[in-house]
């Protein structure tokens, strides 16, 4: 049995009010499967017109072949235990192809319904394309299309203010809703588009920044059999995701009149400014895995998964998170205790048994990404507390230690730019192992400032620190270094 309108008793069309760019796992995952909740909890009413962003894709024919019916598998820790549950998604009404429905494409700008739209198209989306025109052919960007679709708009509707759109963006770049706005008026004043079309794109639309949370590996090609056998039907697009999402909406009170997210439950925050979230998700989510993966691996372990539950190494990333990270995280937007909750949540998802992910696979750029992710957990803890972070400072050891590339008798492959992996070469090769010539190591690294954008010596008592803490795990072994601090 395939999954369709026939077979899917439930089967409902909605008035088309939002336009989707993407049609991948992420967005029908996350969006649209908060919009399907919100249509079935809190009389939302809302269909999706699903735009294919590129020339060529696979997945428009499957959607339109299956209805806009489509199957989320949710697997992961929930309530304290490993759950997997499954629903199907039925919002979306239609799906054009713009390269070859063009004309179809901008008839959606006629609809006096549509209000939202939302997309997802990867963070290379949000980009000028100075090749893009304003004409009877497709533009190739996300922007350029989208702001054919609002001159359209704008034309039909004579500049009605109450015909303007809210823009929601999922793509992961800071401030995406003003950065895509910026791109628009660049289009709007190279396409000569008249100044009553930008007032009306400043007065009439709304552009909102976001924060968007989910893990969605997506289709389950290696174990699609068994997913049809729990299922009981063929869905060719079956996206599976993680049990925790979180959608940070910045924009205008307003929203929360049009969205009713927190009537059907959902885990939506419509803020005034989402950067403490943003900061909040960057620090304890993407810091503590940051700074777990050398000392993990370098302890013997392979995924996330396994170092979470381990008795040690579980115990080691519990306290960076809680103890050192959390405390160094101070806005009034957010409370500890708020904090301490997410921080619940990351654990949780951490530990997620229907996920393996890999160390080494988030050992990329490493250097890189402790600079954006932990050293400012390190530098403010420093500053409040008037002592270093003992527990990110081995975790910043461990990381310089893992770029000499050994774990035991094995060569680790390290995943860098050029320059970083050559620089740590000439140094760990030019290295005698005496607590002198680990120092010296140390000084050079901790005073790269085209890594750092500072000279990291001048704190105080770090070098002394991941001087001592180098020596004692290239004498005494990752374990009995841990055990010291």
């Amino acid at each position: 049995m395939k999954l369709n309108k026939e077979t899917y008793k439930e089967y409902k069309k909605y008035p088309e009010r939002i336009l989707q760019f993407g049609e991948g796992n992420f967005l029908r995952a996350f969006a649209d499967w908060q919009i399907d909740i919100m249509n079935k909890k809190a009389n939302f009413n809302t269909g999706i017109v699903v735009i294919q962003p590129l020339a060529t894709g696979r997945v428009i024919p499957k959607l339109i072949e299956q209805d806009g019916l489509f199957t989320v598998c949710l697997q992961g820790i929930k309530g304290g235990k490993p759950i997997k549950e499954h629903s199907v998604v039925n919002c979306i009404s239609r799906c054009i192809n713009p390269y070859e429905q063009y004309d179809e494409y901008l008839n959606v700008a006629k609809n006096p319904e549509l209000r939202f739209v939302i997309s997802n198209t990867t963070e290379a989306g949000i980009a000028f394309d100075e090749n893009d025109k304003l004409g009877d052919v497709c533009q190739k960007s996300y922007p350029g299309k989208l702001t054919a679709l609002l001159h359209e708009r704008f034309k039909f509707f004579n500049g009605q203010k109450d015909k303007g759109l809210v823009v929601i963006p999922c793509e992961l770049i800071d401030r995406n809703g003003e950065k895509l706005k910026e791109i628009i008026k660049k289009y709007a004043e190279i396409w000569n588009l008249g100044e009553k079309f930008v007032s009306w794109i400043d007065e009439a639309n709304t552009f909102c920044n976001t924060l968007v949370d989910r893990i969605v590996p997506g289709y389950p090609k290696d174990n699609i059999k068994e997913v049809t056998e729990e299922l009981g039907y063929e869905d060719k697009l079956v996206a599976i995701g993680e049990q925790f999402y979180l959608w940070v909406i910045e924009g205008p009170s307003f929203l929360a009149n049009e969205l009713p997210t927190e009537i059907a439950g959902l885990n939506v925050k419509l803020v005034n400014d989402v950067t403490p979230y943003r900061t909040r998700k960057v620090r304890i989510l993407n810091g503590a895995h940051s700074a777990l993966v050398p000392v993990a691996y370098l302890y013997g372990l392979e995924t996330v998964g396994e170092a979470a539950e381990h008795e040690v190494i579980g115990k080691f990333i519990r306290e960076i998170i809680y103890d050192e990270i959390i405390p160094s995280l101070v806005n009034p937007d957010i409370s500890q205790d708020e904090l301490k909750h997410f921080a619940d949540s990351v654990i949780d998802r951490f530990k997620n048994p229907f996920v393996h992910h890999y160390l080494m696979s988030i050992a990329l750029n490493s250097m890189s990404k402790f600079e954006t992710r932990d050293l400012p957990s390190l530098l403010k803890y420093t500053e409040i507390k008037g002592e270093l972070p003992k527990k990110l400072v081995f975790s910043l050891s461990s990381l310089i230690y893992f770029y000499k590339g050994i774990r035991g008798e094995e060569q680790i492959k390290l995943s860098d730019d050029d320059y970083i992996l050559e620089f740590y070469k000439n140094l760990w090769e030019n290295c005698d192992g005496t607590v002198e010539g680990i120092r010296k190591l140390v000084e050079e690294v901790l005073g790269y400032e085209n890594i750092w954008k500072m000279n990291l010596n001048r704190i105080e008592g770090l070098t002394e620190s991941i001087t001592k803490n180098i020596f004692n795990i290239e004498k005494l072994g990752i374990k009995e270094a841990l055990k010291l601090i």
